[in-house]
């Protein structure tokens, strides 16, 4: 009977390089591609999705100023990542850990830093689907209403701005309590966990303050045209 259990026990401890080294992954699989080959491909799918977004905007809209054009790309770029790379995550994630899919290996890779997501952590699951279809596809949607020259573009901006910088918060917040989940490779950590995470931080910020000027600015015009009625 001991020699059952040690067996059964051996059998979820299988060999991996993530952190803490006890964490079990009994279906994990190594990556078949290389790092270097990862991330190009997924820049590829990047700078393809940045290249036609760019070409939208220029034909749907030629009158868009820089400020919208790069608004129009970030906004396609970051729905992209949303709806499709990080919804991956949540479809998939009981079984990202032995899969070859192309996405799945992006996150085995990124799981160095955390390897809660491939654990299928309760935390991190509800978040990533909150992030995937609520912001996503309003992603896209303010992208339309940039197009159309739409005014409601910047309420929203904020609601998915603060959205985004609200599960940042939330994400470094659990991770810092234990970093535990990251390798102690700096790279890991700094690159990795802390750098990919904080360029939606930092765009968060920016368009959650630029929605937040463009909307009191509109509310200033309407008192000024209001008390302007008044006087006459």
């Amino acid at each position: 009977m001991a020699d059952i259990v040690q067996h059964v026990e051996a059998s979820h401890l299988m060999p991996h390089n993530y952190y803490p080294p006890s964490v079990s992954l009994p279906h994990y699989v190594s990556n078949e591609s290389s790092v270097i080959s990862l991330i190009a491909q997924f820049g590829v799918l990047c700078a393809a999705v940045i290249g036609i977004a760019f070409v939208a905007i220029c034909r749907m809209r030629p009158s868009a100023t820089l400020s919208d054009q790069v608004a129009f790309v970030w906004m396609c770029l970051t729905g992209f990542v949303h709806l499709f790379f990080e919804a991956h995550f949540v479809i998939h994630h009981k079984e990202i850990a032995g899969s070859q899919a192309l996405f799945s290996q992006l996150w085995k890779e990124y799981s160095l830093s955390d390897s809660r997501y491939l654990t299928s952590d309760t935390f991190l699951v509800c978040m990533e689907a909150v992030t995937a279809f609520a912001w996503g596809p309003l992603a896209f949607f303010i992208a339309y209403c940039i197009v159309v020259n739409h005014p409601a573009r910047y309420g929203l901006q904020i609601v998915l701005s603060l959205g985004q910088v609200y599960g940042d918060i939330l994400y470094y917040a659990t991770s810092l309590l234990d970093i535990s989940y990251c390798r102690p490779e700096g790279y890991y950590f700094w690159f990795y966990y802390f750098f990919f995470n904080f360029i939606w931080m930092v765009i968060g910020c920016y368009y959650t303050t630029q929605g937040i000027v463009k909307v009191s600015e509109a509310f200033k015009k309407i008192e000024e045209i209001d008390v302007d009625r008044k006087v006459r």
